[in-house]
């Protein structure tokens, strides 16, 4: 583990990005990872994971707020901390005609690895991703799932004492879910910070000390897996919502059946979880066809009336207007020139 004074590996302070499209994707964000944790980074597809990951590498500037890492601000003149940072990009592009195995020996000089301990790294991560048997395939030839534990390997090369990776499971079977979770522990073991990205809540659930939820740029929950599952699984839940509850409905009853819907009062509607799964599970999918359908949540409380703390987060930025994904107006010298990714 990297030494220094500051016990937490990451802490972000109002960070906040807005790109020239006036899109919010990070807004007033404040992360504490400690040191030696596994933290997991959830939402839904575009609430901003993306963004707040390369923030934290320093891949983008931010529009206000500021990034520690290790207890140093990330900025132009700390590339010095990329070195100690592993990152795995959702959306990671590789030669197609190089192989695995040169791949990650040129990322490797890249570092300023010897070619002893270099050799020694790569059969190690080869094997830790199970590629060996396609180590001398073109790149071109590799499986999604066989590109993403690629770039798995590679965010490893440098022995990074923060490991940052994006959707690492997506595209991948259920080998190489297993084989990326286990190595996930076997970081934590060895002294590393992980931070994950993900909307796949039974993969966080399974590895992750902490979580954070990001809902439109906005962090609504941080807190210890534990604390997450007291303030998420429940079996009922009453939205109040502000929009065309009507069409929402027909929407959300077009979902797979593992919630049900039904309208309790004039812009009250219920969602029940029968399977005995609970929210925890699919909380997402509900947030995610509620705001494709452009419906604000006014409250969400429980069926015994117990206010969610979690939930209740969402509220509280609805009031504030925070659940705006897109500024109105705003001074133009805190926007930047940077590409918004895609999420």
């Amino acid at each position: 583990m990297m030494d220094g004074s500051s016990k937490n590996a990451v802490e972000t302070h109002q960070l906040t990005k807005i790109y020239d499209n006036r899109l919010i994707a990070a807004n007033e964000v404040n992360l504490t990872v400690p040191q030696g944790s596994v933290f997991g980074l959830v939402g839904s597809n575009g609430a901003g994971k993306t963004t707040t990951l390369r923030l934290i590498m320093g891949l983008h500037r931010p529009s206000a707020g500021n990034v520690k890492v290790f207890g140093e601000k990330v900025g132009l003149s700390t590339g010095h901390l990329r070195r100690k940072i592993g990152f795995l990009s959702q959306t990671a592009n590789f030669p197609p005609n190089m192989t695995p195995i040169s791949y990650l020996n040129l990322v490797g000089r890249l570092f300023g690895i010897e070619e002893e301990n270099r050799k020694a790294r790569l059969s190690s991560l080869i094997h830790a991703v199970d590629l060996l048997s396609a180590s001398f395939q073109r790149i071109a030839t590799l499986s999604t799932g066989m590109k993403t534990r690629l770039g798995i390997a590679a965010s490893l090369i440098n022995d990074p004492d923060l490991v940052l990776w994006d959707e690492p499971t997506i595209g991948l079977d259920p080998t190489g879910r297993k084989y990326t979770l286990d190595l996930i522990k076997a970081l934590k073991n060895e002294g590393k910070t992980v931070i994950l990205s993900t909307h796949i809540l039974p993969d966080a659930d399974q590895v992750c000390d902490y979580m954070g939820i990001l809902n439109h740029g906005k962090l609504i929950f941080m807190g210890n897996v534990t604390e997450m599952k007291k303030l998420t699984q429940r079996d009922v839940v009453d939205l109040a919502l502000a929009g065309d509850v009507d069409r929402l409905l027909h929407s959300l009853s077009l979902e797979d059946q593992t919630f049900f819907c039904e309208r309790v009062g004039e812009d009250v509607v219920r969602v029940s979880f029968p399977n005995g799964r609970g929210i925890a599970t699919d909380l997402t999918r509900v947030l995610e066809a509620i705001s494709r359908q452009g419906v604000e949540i006014a409250s969400i409380r429980t069926a015994g009336e117990i206010e969610d703390a979690f939930l209740k987060r969402l509220e509280e930025d609805r009031l504030r207007g925070f659940s705006r994904p897109y500024v109105d107006r705003v001074s133009s010298s805190i926007f930047t020139r940077d590409e918004r990714e895609q999420e």
